[in-house]
């Protein structure tokens, strides 16, 4: 007996499953897990710590922005409320206050974003570094043969190691 196919993809379907089956007893010993990293990077101790500790490194110079905000709109109502009755040199000088004020501000408010987010990438490069070194341990710890990460559409919480790799972080987190 001869079977026919039309098209080649039957042809590789049916090649692939015959594959499988006969390659099944092979993977039916591996130990697989996946681990949701994004989860880890919002619920981890460590990430908790790492974003606490870019807040305190850039609050002061946020609450200086803030100060110099205040200032800057404080002199806009001054001209806007009393630059009609202030004589000409007063009120350019006002003007040119404000004025210099704004693009200092602007600057200064650029140059703590570009150094916010070249700080934050820094230490979230650090942490995620750390975190897989964790997930590396812990799978060697418990014979693992594949932990799979990013890209994981779906996971079974059979094979979903997630929870116990955040148990172990929470634990680690202390020393």
């Amino acid at each position: 007996m001869k079977l026919a196919f039309r098209d080649r993809k039957t042809h590789g379907l049916i090649a692939l499953a015959a594959a499988l089956m006969f390659a099944a007893p092979a993977f039916a010993d591996l130990r697989i897990g996946v681990v949701n990293m994004s989860r880890l990077m919002d619920e981890a101790p460590q990430a908790r710590s790492a974003v606490e500790s870019l807040q305190d490194e850039f609050a002061p110079r946020q609450r200086d922005l803030v100060q110099r905000q205040e200032e800057l709109q404080q002199r806009q109502e001054r001209l806007q409320r009393d630059g009609s009755v202030m004589g000409d040199d007063e009120r350019r000088n006002l003007e040119r206050s404000v004025r210099d004020g704004q693009r200092d501000l602007e600057r200064r408010q650029n140059e703590f974003v570009e150094d916010l987010n070249l700080r934050r990438n820094e230490v979230l490069g650090s942490l995620q570094r750390s975190l897989l070194g964790e997930i590396q341990e812990y799978a060697r710890e418990l014979g693992f043969d594949l932990v799979i990460g990013d890209g994981v559409l779906y996971a079974s919480s059979a094979v979903n190691i997630t929870p116990q790799i955040l148990e172990k972080l929470e634990q680690n987190a202390g020393r």
